[in-house]
């Protein structure tokens, strides 16, 4: 069948006269033509003989639950807390509750998420169509059992592995295998792997590996992993657990010896209190938690917009996206097409005779896509041409087919500036209908038989047809809000780049109305980049040119995604950073895409964006208080560690560790944990970009040491220069580090919001309530009575408040960053009705 060129066709070859076909009896009795009976099918299930392969790599809930309890921070946080539980000070063991809500939480979330995964996985499951007692059925890939026959037609995956049993001018492209890029033309007896997909023509094959021994075991388990391999987030956030488990092995040596030794008036269960209390707050474990929460939270989301997350990563990749690859039909456009008009060609044939052509061609077709759809819907008389006598599949690469019918005429369909001369008249004319945005096929009759080596021969034009293509209605405010978030979008199309063009200009895409074609496009990759840079609009893209433009983007350092169903878009989504599938595509870019868009609605896409920007740049945000937290203990560890090691040495009173470990855990409540879980599912619209650590450390290191350094100064002072309690020693040094550790919330928080102001307000009150009230000060010995200690504490605090200020806008100053107080609209994700995330 003769097809023009679109980015998601799905065409197929016909039937299987003039194809290259196996006997019947070659296969251990299989009929191919009607495929294996029920009873075959039944003794093969009952020997095994099945392709029932698990549907995701997801992890068991077995291992979930595993994998969440025995992490390295639960392991910290249990050996402290069977410390601290040892000296009888059941209270102080109070942090023990983390070890349960990290493991609760991550193994809930995980399971829901699992769940979730692996409904969509199922709804978006390709379904090959096997043959069964003569009746093609679609079936789940696990129902395949060995010798099925399986049908072919372009654009279908190779579920299993097997042999070619019939081919009308199939090619299978094995590139996501071998890395080649060029379809492999298979005959009857040729063998295929699951894995690769067909290219062109139509076929069917016979099932030689099944389950665990077919190549597709092994793809689908690699493309659908639940997985948080490769994030940036993830490896720097355990790096950091890393360096804080080798740190905690000295800071906890000097601590006991300080106790124990250098004071001398420390009981043991005193000196295991202390340690613990300095140990403790080293250990981010908020974090990890945090950031399960938020990417789950994240899966769990976008699976009810029908968006399907197969590699967590992809979320965090989407945050950082700064240009967008669309394809025009099925993301500007809607799939359904209808026939508008027919142009005949001066002196072409009969009407009649060209409406019989279209009408054979259309009614032959096993696999019609939606302009082969059109043809037929208006045209579904029987021509009575019968079957076609030679064949010439569509390829990207020619953008024509054709069917031969003997007496009847050779016909092509396909392109016309790919059939015409330029210079003719009905070159223009097609030329001129396209500029409005319509699609336009010619037809024509060619002296040659279609699949002669040297066709289409000399084509004579008999008429174009024309097809409508319906923009999809919210496709203008989609590039609107690409446009509002400074992410271009590209729109790259094998359609004719005038018609891509009128598309994209009537939907307002700046350089819309300046289309490029992609055949006078340079192949040196920086000359392409430089005119990608440029122009937004391309059509007649082959799909190696979609490949090295997301290539010379990169190139670039910008961050891809391409958003593509057809199958002219494998390579290229597989090379981007993030491929973006429709859930109407082909199975095989449904394969290589780490999204997959259910509803086919390139208007989700922009809320995927959007969650991916609020996932990514909370769990920054709350990562910076959580590590100056680690800062500030390791300061404050070390700090009194030492001094009980020159205590020794100079002969002067040591100074035990300022806090318990009640303390430590509720410097944490109001400062950190409730304002970490709100700002983590907070609106954020700020893109991500790469250096994760190394930004974070630029507020939590300063802000770390100016907390521990100021807290020891405020202890030292107060323990040497004032008549104080050992109660209100601790409680003053307390009131410093919080005071300070407020700030550095307020700071985090920028730019603020009304709800932001309130959190931070409310967390002052939280504090002013534990100190104000008699039965918390009791419960966690806390003794503010002292004026001149308290005054003191304040007063420290302040300085402290002033250094954290001046240090986050000296920060911004030396990296080039802009740093407001207050959000404005742009700020504002809500403010655009496709980027809700709250």
């Amino acid at each position: 069948m003769a097809h023009e060129h679109s980015d998601s066709e799905d065409t197929g070859g016909p039937p299987d006269t003039a194809v290259a076909t196996a006997t019947a009896d070659s296969n251990d009795g299989i009929d191919i033509s009607r495929g294996l009976t029920a009873e075959q099918v039944a003794a093969r299930r009952a020997s095994g003989q099945t392709n029932d392969v698990p549907d995701r790599a997801s992890r068991s809930v077995k291992d979930i639950v595993r994998g969440n309890i025995f992490t390295r921070i639960n392991a910290i946080l249990m050996v402290l807390l069977v410390i601290v539980l040892s000296t009888g000070s059941v209270i102080d063991g109070m942090f023990g509750f983390l070890i349960v809500a990290n493991s609760a939480i991550g193994i809930i979330q995980e399971i829901r998420a699992k769940r979730t995964l692996d409904a969509l996985a199922i709804v978006s499951q390709a379904k090959p169509m096997v043959r069964r007692d003569g009746v093609a059925v679609a079936l789940a890939p696990k129902d395949v059992v060995l010798d099925d026959i399986i049908e072919l037609g372009s654009g279908d995956q190779i579920v299993v592995d097997g042999e070619v049993v019939s081919s009308a001018a199939l090619e299978i492209d094995e590139s996501l295998l071998t890395g080649e890029a060029d379809p492999v033309h298979k005959t009857a007896g040729a063998q295929v792997l699951s894995g690769s997909f067909v290219a062109a023509g139509s076929g069917a094959y016979r099932a030689t590996k099944v389950g665990g021994d077919a190549y597709a075991a092994k793809l689908a388990e690699e493309a659908s992993k639940f997985t948080l391999v490769h994030s940036e987030l993830r490896s720097g956030i355990d790096s950091i657990l890393k360096f804080i488990t080798y740190l905690m092995i000295p800071a906890g040596a000097l601590i006991i010896y300080n106790q124990l030794f250098s004071s001398g008036e420390e009981s043991l269960g005193q000196a295991l209190n202390g340690m613990v209390a300095a140990l403790v707050p080293m250990v981010p474990e908020g974090l990890v938690l945090m950031t399960s929460i938020a990417f789950a939270v994240g899966v769990i989301r976008l699976g009810k917009r029908q968006c399907l997350v197969q590699e967590l990563p992809a979320i965090e990749g989407l945050a950082r996206v700064d240009v967008v690859c669309a394809d025009k039909t099925g993301t500007l456009t809607e799939n359904g097409m209808r026939l508008s008009e027919l142009k005949l060609a001066e002196g072409s044939a009969d009407e009649a005779v060209i409406k019989a052509a279209l009408s054979a061609m259309a009614a032959s077709d096993p696999r019609p896509n939606a302009s082969v759809l059109a043809i037929r819907e208006s045209m579904p008389e029987d021509a009575g041409w019968g079957e076609a006598t030679a064949v010439a599949p569509f390829s990207s690469a020619k953008k024509w087919s054709g069917q031969s019918y003997g007496a009847h005429g050779n016909w092509v369909l396909g392109a016309p500036d790919m059939l015409l001369d330029p210079a003719s008249d009905m070159a223009r004319e097609a030329e001129s209908v396209g500029s409005t945005g319509l699609r336009v096929l010619m037809l024509g009759s060619s002296n040659l038989a279609v699949d002669d080596a040297d066709a289409p021969g000399i084509v004579t034009p008999e008429a174009l047809i024309v097809l409508e293509q319906k923009v999809r209605p919210d496709a203008q405010e989609t590039l609107e809000y690409f446009a509002s978030q400074k992410v271009a979008v590209k729109v790259i199309s094998g359609d004719n780049a005038v018609s891509v063009g009128a598309v994209a200009g009537s939907l307002g895409l700046e350089g819309g109305n300046r289309p490029i074609d992609a055949r006078e496009l340079p192949g040196d990759q920086e000359q392409l980049a430089d005119v990608l840079e440029g122009a937004t609009t391309f059509g007649r893209v082959r799909p190696d040119q979609k490949r090295e433009m997301v290539a010379a983007l990169q190139s670039r350092g910008h961050t891809v995604a391409m958003t593509g169903d057809g199958v002219n878009d494998v390579l290229a989504l597989k090379d981007a950073d993030i491929g973006v599938s429709m859930g109407s595509g082909s199975p095989a870019t449904r394969a290589v895409a780490q999204i997959v868009l259910l509803d086919n609605k390139f208007a989700t896409l922009p809320y995927v964006v959007a969650e991916g920007r609020r996932v990514i740049g909370n769990i920054e945000r709350v990562s910076n208080l959580f590590l100056t937290k680690t800062v500030y203990s390791v300061v404050l560890a070390f700090l009194v560690g030492i001094t009980g090691v020159l205590s020794k040495m100079l002969d002067f009173e040591p100074l035990s560790y300022p806090f318990l470990p009640r303390h430590v855990t509720i410097a944490a409540w109001f400062t950190i944990g409730i304002p970490a879980f709100i700002l983590s599912l907070a609106p954020n619209n700020e893109r991500a970009r790469s250096g994760f650590v190394p930004r974070v450390m630029r507020l939590a290191l300063p802000s770390g040491i100016i907390i521990g350094v100021i807290t020891f100064a405020t202890y030292v002072i107060v323990h040497n220069s004032y008549d104080v309690t050992r109660e209100q020693e601790s409680t003053t040094a307390l009131i410093t580090l919080i005071m300070i550790a407020l700030w550095v919330l307020a700071v985090v928080a920028r730019p603020y919001t009304w709800w932001k102001l309130v959190l931070i307000g409310g967390s002052v009150v939280g504090y002013l309530i534990l100190f104000a009230l008699p039965f918390t000060r009791e419960f966690f010995k806390l003794d503010p009575s002292n004026v001149a200690a308290t005054t003191l504490a304040i007063t420290m605090g302040a300085v402290g408040v002033v250094l954290v200020e001046v240090s986050w806008w000296v920060s911004a100053r030396l990296h080039g960053e802009k740093r407001k107080l207050f959000t404005t609209p742009e700020d504002l994700p809500g403010e655009h009705p496709h980027a809700h995330t709250s």
